[in-house]
């Protein structure tokens, strides 16, 4: 059926191109995650046992890498398939999660923002969990060896956090040969050694505290974070802005591009 020929109302082109554009874009980004979540899951056996997934107590990060992946490509399939077949389910589909989205995140900052002191003890609770966990999955391991040695920190709030891990607690109990250190990402890395040393944190904190300094990092990462917000403000605001404003231009086409087929339906029955 087309609807092109009536005079009154029409489709614009424009807005279904350009819908379909942004989406399949969304569509692809998801596919992307989809897949390196997927390949992550397979190189840890996680496909062909899934009671792996249960063994965790901390966090994976490949669940998140999947969740996002499969929200993107749930709303980019929907918004692809709405704009060529000018279906309003499907555009209403996406206009709505978009929206919901978009009102959870500003929800989210308003409260991180009323709630301060609640959110850093959530962070802060959340991370040691992860540390207890540090060895029992290899992409929380590097998640927070990286967060380490981005932000140059140890532990939640100071390198004692790593008493929590059994691989690195201090009990006399533990025959771990990693017993009263904590992770190479602590350490603080000579420029001019070029091979990385991952026994550097070794039997650190069975050093005198006024040595510490000389060997790790001595701030933990949630006083890292809370000073690198203040300095990176603008960058986050941007990033937010940015996310935000991709958001509604795509609210914008897929309202405009439901509105154009509702309008030439109703010429149709007249």
């Amino acid at each position: 059926m087309h609807y092109y020929r009536y005079s009154s109302a029409e489709i614009s082109c424009w807005y279904k191109y350009l819908l379909f554009s942004y989406n399949i874009v969304f569509w692809l980004a998801g596919v992307a995650f989809l897949g390196a979540g997927l390949w992550a899951w397979s190189e840890k056996g996680v496909l062909s046992d899934l009671s792996k997934m249960t063994r965790l107590h901390g966090f994976d990060p490949v669940v998140l890498i999947l969740f996002v992946g499969g929200i993107m490509f749930i709303l980019g399939f929907a918004g692809c398939v709405g704009a060529l077949r000018e279906n309003i389910c499907l555009l209403k589909f996406f206009c709505g999660t978009i929206v919901l989205i978009f009102l959870m995140e500003l929800a989210v900052a308003v409260l991180a923002f009323l709630f301060q002191d609640w959110v850093r003890d959530r962070v802060e609770t959340f991370f040691k969990n992860n540390i207890r966990s540090y060895r029992d999955d290899i992409d929380l391991q590097n998640l927070i060896d990286s967060l380490q040695k981005i932000n140059q920190c140890c532990g939640a709030q100071d390198p004692n956090d790593w008493n929590l891990n059994i691989y690195f607690n201090c009990s006399s109990s533990s025959k771990s040969r990693e017993r009263c250190g904590v992770p190479f990402s602590c350490c603080i890395q000579d420029p001019a050694q070029n091979v990385l040393n991952t026994q550097c944190g070794y039997d650190v904190r069975n050093m005198s505290v006024s040595l510490w300094d000389e060997r790790i990092y001595t701030k933990g990462c949630i006083p890292a974070l809370e000073a690198w917000l203040p300095r990176n403000i603008y960058i986050v605001a941007g990033v937010f802005v940015a996310i935000s404003l991709l958001q509604i231009f795509g609210i914008f086409l897929a309202r405009t591009l439901i509105s154009d087929i509702e309008a030439v339906k109703a010429g149709f029955r007249f």
